[in-house]
């Protein structure tokens, strides 16, 4: 996996690094090893999906307060999202600032959300699912 650190701390983007053959490829799209090693929660406890039908759902913004706070991490496996996250952990250099991500089908790229930020997207496809891996 290629771990590529946004502008907020902690907040990473992952893509899967395919090793393809004639049969198509394999990439691995989580490891505990890699996550610790790049700083980065990897505790999973659990996993959800959602489904949109329609283009343009929006959902979020979404926040788990302390002793609830989560880190997530966010894969779109159907359509495409404008995915946001807004870093809301006081005390922090970039308090209340923003970044977006395009995930798509397509890209296979993931967003990792850490705990202390909320986090929505709007589907920008109609019939746009979203896997999340929780802690």
């Amino acid at each position: 996996m290629i771990f590529t650190a946004l502008g907020l701390p902690g907040a990473v983007v992952l893509d899967p690094e395919p090793r393809r053959d004639e049969r198509g490829f394999f990439a691995r799209t989580w490891s505990r090893s890699e996550f610790a090693s790049h700083g980065l929660d990897p505790r999973i406890e659990e996993c959800s999906v959602s489904f949109s039908p329609r283009r343009g759902t929006l959902r979020g913004m979404h926040y788990q307060a302390a002793p609830w706070a989560e880190a997530k991490l966010v894969r779109c496996t159907a359509g495409a999202i404008h995915d946001v996250i807004i870093d809301l952990r006081p005390g922090s250099a970039t308090y209340t600032r923003w970044q977006a991500v395009e995930l798509t089908a397509a890209n296979r790229r993931m967003l990792f959300v850490p705990e202390g930020f909320a986090h929505g997207f709007l589907t920008l496809t109609d019939d746009t699912e979203v896997f999340y891996q929780i802690s």
